[in-house]
């Protein structure tokens, strides 16, 4: 019988790959899906309407925190699982019921919510794309762990151009949204039953575990991180419930359409944040400050020449960026597009101590961290949105940022303090 702690090989496991080649190929793999979901977003605003874009960005704001919160951030826990404290099949199996149960409800709110037939179809088609990218999320966190984030990234990049092309095709040729959305969910399902599904197989057979004996431990860990990742959802999705609220989804399809291009720069947060997780967890586990500090402070210089450049960038060319991305009437609104890239840019910061946060396994604090942050997000939306509109929404983005950014230094300078003072250099490894 084999150890449930160790990987069941159907050969041999393929080699590692070096920090710096598995960010080559998350970066090269977000970059692409990341093109390919603002090119959807584009292919809506040309092809139709901002109506359009705002009924998939209602759909994606109402899904999110649903899967965010049932997702549990397993993929984080299973990638510093360095200890294998749990089997593979285990959060597999938790991955999938808690799927299921999120599923259920975004369907229930659909329901009860009332939305026109429209627009309740496209979130329930979003609902399940998303599902099946729920669980091609957690193969990507055995694959992680492993640090073979090629296969992540080859995942990613079908994933975004079979969803690009099976939307604007259908977009174009039906004149209809529900058409394209369809063709978006079928992209995520068939790339996880044909491509995701065959790379875990590399590593582990699958044969999820359902039993709620089995699964408690792995859910007492992992439910105060599904709880961050939910209140992180409802902190990114505020804004648009006020927008859709107060003012219309034709002005929440140009708020949607104006903040996915600060993706730019969470595709590169994402891509060295989620290669460089495995590694900071080893040397925290392993009580090596210096290289845990040194490779910590690279990822926030990083983090903050992002946002620097983002700045600039705007600054100079937001009004052009906007007209070529979408329509000229985009570009009316460059001063909302500035004040999201200077909250993005905090957020890049923010982003880069949580994965340090995650890499240290501090997990029962970060929910009360976020729920500031929410609070932080709602009380400035419900002050700012109703008065200032658009630009309100952007500002309470800032100020979410930054009660991010200090909640999140403060446990990181803790956790480093917890760590026993070494006398081992830093070592070579690069970025």
């Amino acid at each position: 019988m084999n150890n449930p702690q160790e990987p069941n090989l159907s050969a041999k496991t393929p080699r590692s790959f070096s920090l710096k080649l598995n960010f080559s190929w998350t970066f090269a793999g977000n970059v692409v899906y990341a093109l390919c979901q603002w090119g959807m977003l584009s292919v809506m605003a040309k092809l139709g309407n901002a109506q359009m874009v705002g009924q998939f960005a209602l759909g994606l704001a109402i899904t999110a925190p649903f899967y965010m919160f049932s997702n549990l951030q397993l993929r984080g826990i299973l990638a510093s699982d360095s200890q294998n404290q749990n089997s593979f099949n285990e959060y597999v199996g938790l991955r999938i019921l808690a799927s299921f149960i999120a599923f259920l409800l975004i369907v229930l709110t659909v329901f009860i919510a009332g939305y026109p037939l429209q627009t309740a179809i496209v979130i329930i088609l979003i609902g399940i794309a998303k599902g099946a990218e729920s669980v091609s999320d957690i193969i990507f966190g055995l694959l992680q762990k492993n640090e073979r984030m090629d296969r992540v990234a080859i995942s990613l990049m079908y994933k975004g151009i079979a969803s690009l092309l099976l939307l604007g095709v259908l977009v174009w040729s039906t004149e209809n949204i529900i058409f394209g959305v369809a063709g978006y969910a079928l992209a995520f399902v068939g790339i996880l039953a044909v491509y995701d599904l065959y790379s875990s197989r590399r590593y582990e057979k699958i044969q999820p575990t359902f039993s709620i004996s089995s699964l408690w431990p792995l859910i007492r860990i992992s439910a105060p991180m599904g709880v961050v990742m939910l209140l992180i959802s409802l902190n990114t999705n505020i804004p648009r419930y006020f927008i859709e609220s107060f003012m219309s989804i034709e002005q929440l399809g140009f708020f949607s359409a104006i903040s996915y291009v600060m993706v730019a720069g969470t595709t590169v947060v994402g891509a060295l944040g989620q290669s460089a997780v495995p590694r900071l967890s080893k040397y925290y586990a392993g009580n090596n400050k210096n290289d845990f500090v040194g490779l910590m402070k690279k990822l926030l210089i990083i983090g903050f020449l992002l946002g620097l450049g983002g700045v600039l960038i705007v600054l100079f060319m937001g009004e052009k960026i906007l007209t070529i991305m979408y329509r000229p009437e985009y570009g009316q609104y460059t001063n909302v597009f500035l004040l999201i890239m200077i909250g993005s840019g905090i957020g890049y910061v923010a982003s880069f101590l949580g994965y340090a946060m995650t890499s240290a396994r501090k997990y029962s604090i970060q929910p009360y961290i976020f729920l500031l942050v929410l609070l932080s997000s709602v009380l400035s939306c419900f002050w700012l949105v109703p008065r200032q509109g658009l630009i309100g929404a952007a500002w309470s983005l800032i100020i979410s940022s930054v009660v991010n950014l200090l909640g999140s230094g403060f446990v990181n300078l803790k956790a480093i303090r917890e760590l026993k003072n070494n006398k081992q250099q830093p070592s070579k490894q690069s970025l």
